[in-house]
């Protein structure tokens, strides 16, 4: 009888510093959640203030665009706000009368809206870009166009 008194606090100490531990671990092994703001903004790249269509439902497309080395888009439009990050490579974007831009790995912009531009990828590796389409039924994201007539 006299050991369990002994033996019974000594377990109860043993437990209790064990729940400590494990629950000193359990709150070291959850990763930290971060958020990195990689844009925030109320205007496009070439200046123009961002509105969204509101005469349909609103749809959004997420998509990866991937141009080989030497690949251009084309002439073309967006009738809605398109937020891009360039993932991989470079981008060179031809905007006519409002110039060029060079968009490199890591960058992120909003892109000019029914405004036309041309897209090339730039560098030897080719370039990736997720476009994040801010749209509506029955708008296309994107209309293939002709060069600016001030080009």
């Amino acid at each position: 009888m006299r050991t369990s008194r002994i033996i019974f606090p000594m377990l109860a100490v043993t437990a209790w510093g064990g729940l400590c531990f494990y629950a000193g671990l359990s709150t070291a092994r959850e990763p930290a959640v971060k958020s990195e703001v990689l844009l925030s903004t109320g205007k496009t790249i070439i200046d123009q203030p961002i509105s969204y269509p509101t005469q349909t439902p609103a749809k959004v497309t997420a998509a990866i665009i991937t141009l080989p080395a030497g690949a251009n888009t084309g002439w073309h439009i967006h009738e809605v706000p398109l937020f891009a990050h360039i993932l991989e490579g470079e981008l060179k974007v031809d905007y006519g009368p409002h110039g060029e831009r060079v968009y490199k790995k890591g960058d992120t912009f909003m892109e000019a809206i029914d405004a036309p531009h041309d897209g090339a990828s730039i560098g030897s590796e080719g370039a990736k870009v997720l476009a994040v389409i801010i749209g509506a039924e029955g708008l296309k994201n994107t209309l293939k166009t002709q060069p600016p007539a001030s080009r």
